[in-house]
């Protein structure tokens, strides 16, 4: 689907930085001048993050397939509801994770047929596809030291093994993807910022007249 707004989504796994990085980058972007919208998958409405609280509750034991169809639920609620008026109306949406994680995360970590995902999430989008996606990697041993005193969530409490074939799901998938930077998020706060934002500017996400400022 075309639109008239820029439509950026920041990817990775849990704790990699993602939530920091879209809240600096709105910042920027809105010092200069344009419209912005940060928001989240899975939520971002109010049906998609009552969706969210199932999904993310550790209480909860979901089916793998389960688990996929109530993802794209939510895709489809916070894409019709959120992110396509924004788009139409030539704001910037920055949008943390999108159809990427559920082949990183149903896919290469729950084993489901990577087919029935596309096909899911091309449903749940409308076919709305972003024009970047920056992903942001980093080394495991991370994920303990930044999750020290965080809540964990059924998504989080997934052992080591999961999470390697969900970071090697997210190489494998952006190397096929157009418009789609891998960022080595091992790196300081500021050292990642400044990439993302020289990544904007080389994917011309700031140019075009329909751009709300």
């Amino acid at each position: 689907m075309k639109h008239q707004g820029k439509f950026i989504v920041f990817e990775g796994p849990d704790r990699c930085g993602k939530s920091t990085q879209a809240t600096i980058l709105g910042k920027y972007l809105t010092e200069l001048g344009y419209e912005v919208i940060t928001t989240r998958e899975p939520g971002g409405d109010k049906v998609a993050e009552d969706i969210r609280n199932i999904l993310l509750d550790p209480k909860n034991t979901v089916s793998p397939m389960a688990e996929l169809l109530l993802y794209e639920a939510s895709r489809a609620q916070h894409t019709e509801q959120v992110i396509i008026p924004a788009l139409r109306a030539g704001k910037i949406v920055i949008c943390e994770r999108y159809t990427m994680s559920s082949c990183a995360y149903q896919g290469y970590g729950r084993g489901i047929d990577m087919d029935v995902i596309n096909q899911l999430n091309d449903i749940a989008t409308y076919d709305t596809k972003p024009d970047l996606t920056l992903v942001f990697l980093m080394s495991d041993k991370y994920f303990t030291q930044r999750g020290e005193y965080l809540f964990s969530d059924r998504l989080e409490q997934e052992d080591e093994a999961f999470r390697h074939k969900m970071r090697r799901g997210y190489r494998e998938i952006a190397a096929k993807m157009s418009n789609t930077v891998i960022i080595d998020a091992d790196r300081p706060v500021a050292d990642i910022e400044k990439t993302v934002i020289e990544e904007i500017k080389r994917h011309n996400i700031l140019e075009g007249e329909s751009l709300s400022r």
